[in-house]
């Protein structure tokens, strides 16, 4: 179940030797493809162990871990695409849960996951670590009661 060039004609960027790296907030680099499987239900999980983003006050940067999970419904994010993207947010001035927020908000825009989280491990600054988490369930579904149980139980210990 190989792909066919009519599947994957819409990425760009994957195998391309020309990448170029976006020096700003870049949502548009995002891409995807056919998920060949959406009748199962499956995570996917991508660790990005060197996210960088700014502080909005006073500039410094913020170092993090982003993990996102999703349950994939009929689009599927390309991965460097999604790296390029993470990439684009070391300019980019934000608090660390708006960071979270955007992230989900926008790779819900680009596929219409069944379900998606986004954890944010950001290394202390000032002797306090911050570790927002941002999560999604398509309404009406088991996956919108599947986001409200992770949401209240994601940090249980």
């Amino acid at each position: 179940m190989s792909r066919n060039d009519a599947e994957l004609g819409s990425l760009s960027l994957l195998g391309n030797q020309n990448t170029r790296y976006p020096d700003r907030y870049a949502p548009e680099i995002l891409e995807a493809f056919d998920n060949k499987h959406p009748g199962n239900d499956y995570f996917v999980k991508f660790v990005c162990p060197e996210f960088t983003s700014l502080c909005p006050m006073t500039g410094q940067p913020d170092f993090a871990t982003i993990v996102i999970r999703y349950i994939p419904g009929v689009k599927m994010v390309e991965s460097k695409s999604l790296k390029l993207y993470l990439f684009s947010f070391r300019n980019h001035g934000d608090f660390h849960e708006d960071c979270v927020n955007i992230i989900m908000k926008d790779l819900i825009a680009l596929m219409a996951p069944k379900y998606i989280e986004v954890f944010g491990e950001f290394t202390p600054r000032g002797g306090i670590a911050i570790h927002p988490f941002a999560n999604y369930g398509q309404a009406g579904t088991e996956f919108e009661t599947l986001a409200r149980k992770r949401l209240f139980e994601h940090d249980c210990q």
